[in-house]
């Protein structure tokens, strides 16, 4: 290895809002307000169209705000150039260029920057070994796979040493166990250089398995921000319960407040729950309840719920079922995959304890 390593320059990011429109009338990200710590890996997670990548590419400085204003550092970037802004993205499509060698790219950059022969090598070098790629530095990128490739890419980003990292999808070119390595890899990677990143995504469990924090995104706007365990066990509305991890969602009634305890009686059906409130109010609500949250029973049970199997599924480490009741139906998961139902039986449903969460109607 050269004398060099890769050193962090890693600076906050602060959103102050900020909206793009284009055309004059489509609002592709509507007054954003966001802060993203020094050494912090955030993600913006939403569906298509939600303006998570675009508030991406204003950080980047490869669009330009229509309104508002952010910050790197302590510096204002609001109306400065892609290239006077000390950020790095990673892309997509990895965009390397495919005449040059693996070196050629990583050091592409600093080349451009005119840093000093030795210095490239030694933090290409650097950049390399720090993706696991020593020894392949003289291939060509279409004699590399696919996630060989966005390591390349990921290199390449790293030895600019920038302020901030930008990803735009990275790996949703890559296989399911290609795409579970990487993203540990770049995890493991933000974490050891202390690096800010900003990270976008639509898929829910790479969010959850890389952030510090999660900005979820819904129509041009901020739904909620929390740390992954936040979202999962506290969504905001029925938006977030469905969007991370899946929900199943049903109207119930609150008929009771206990005040001291912040915990509210919940009617659902013949079934009688003792939720935390959330500031709700007597009336209707909504109920959210996680599939890996709903537990079958052989027979239904005192404070049950009477259901029939629809459908149930092997999927290798676990069950999927369908039940049918009267409430609609629900979408439950089991790790038990020796005793299972048989579709058309019937069968007793109730709650993990800590399972269901109440949302505003």
């Amino acid at each position: 290895m050269g004398s060099t390593t890769i050193k962090s320059k890693a600076a906050s990011v602060q959103f102050t809002d900020v909206s793009k429109v284009y055309g004059g009338d489509v609002t592709a990200v509507d007054n954003v307000s966001l802060h993203v710590e020094a050494g912090e890996l955030v993600t913006l997670l939403g569906p298509s169209g939600c303006g998570k990548t675009t508030t991406l590419r204003m950080i980047a400085g490869l669009e330009m705000v229509s309104a508002g204003s952010i910050k790197i550092g302590e510096t204002d970037v609001t109306k400065l150039p892609a290239t006077d802004r000390d950020v790095s993205m990673v892309f997509q499509s990895y965009a390397l260029f495919p005449h040059m060698t693996v070196s050629e790219n990583i050091s592409y950059g600093l080349r451009v920057s005119k840093l000093n022969t030795a210095e490239t090598q030694d933090r290409t070098q650097t950049g390399l070994e720090l993706v696991g790629l020593s020894g392949y530095g003289d291939r060509l990128p279409s004699e590399l796979s696919g996630g060989q490739q966005q390591r390349v890419a990921v290199a390449r980003a790293l030895v600019l040493e920038p302020q901030v990292l930008l990803f735009d999808e990275p790996l949703s070119n890559l296989d399911a166990k290609l795409r579970r390595q990487v993203r540990e890899e770049i995890r493991e990677l933000q974490t050891s250089l202390g690096l800010t990143v900003v990270y976008v995504t639509h898929d829910q469990e790479e969010a959850l398995a890389v952030s510090d924090r999660i900005i979820v995104m819904r129509n041009s706007a901020i739904a909620q921000v929390g740390t992954p365990r936040q979202l999962y066990e506290e969504p905001i509305d029925a938006f977030v319960a469905d969007f991370i991890g899946e929900a199943n969602l049903m109207d119930v009634t609150i008929t009771e407040l206990n005040e001291p305890s912040g915990l509210a009686m919940v009617q659902l059906g013949d079934m009688r729950l003792i939720v935390p409130g959330r500031g709700l109010q007597p009336g209707a609500a909504r109920l959210a309840v996680r599939p890996n949250r709903i537990q079958l029973l052989v027979e239904p049970e005192e404070n049950s719920l009477v259901a029939t199997i629809v459908k149930c599924t092997y999927v290798g480490n676990h069950m999927e079922y369908v039940v049918s009741m009267d409430h609609g139906d629900w979408f439950a998961t089991s790790t038990d995959v020796v005793t299972v139902f048989k579709a058309g039986q019937s069968v007793g449903v109730r709650f993990d304890e800590k399972g269901p969460v109440l949302l505003p109607a």
